[in-house]
């Protein structure tokens, strides 16, 4: 029996780790014809208390945003793939990914790159990935380097 995925939701945040997260999304969609909807998720946790001094922050977060996804859509429409989606919001990755963007989208595969926050933070808190392989429904993939 062979497992196929119709929907592989890839989150990213313009690391290294999230760019070959991407890849491997990429040709699990192209092996599987699945959609691919990539994620982009702003942390509006640590944006929003900076935006309450310099609204041009958040501004640019949201482009750096846009134009990330765009260049991932173009990366993934380049290989091969005809159903591409992305998604830019605004919250905790670690709580969006999982529940609303999974959900809305109904993903049946999460792919997200090893890395994230530092180390100080990982301890506290937990990565964003270890985070989203706890509170997703579907399959969890993380890429490591």
């Amino acid at each position: 029996m062979s497992l196929h995925y119709k929907t592989i939701l890839v989150a990213v945040d313009g690391s290294k780790e999230a760019k070959r997260a991407l890849q491997k999304a990429i040709d699990l969609a192209n092996k599987d014809r699945a959609k691919l909807v990539i994620s982009y998720v702003i942390d509006n946790r640590t944006t929003g208390t900076i935006e309450h001094y310099d609204r041009t922050y958040a501004e640019q977060a949201e482009g750096y945003g846009v134009d990330l996804l765009e260049e991932y859509k173009t990366i993934a429409l380049d290989a091969g793939l005809d159903d591409v989606v992305t998604d830019l919001g605004y919250g905790s990755p670690k709580v969006r990914i999982p529940k609303d963007v999974a959900e809305k989208h109904q993903a049946d595969l999460i792919v997200a790159g090893a890395t994230g926050v530092n180390a100080v933070e990982r301890f506290l808190i937990g990565s964003v990935s270890e985070n989203i392989a706890r509170r997703a429904k579907c399959d969890v993939m993380i890429v490591r380097n």
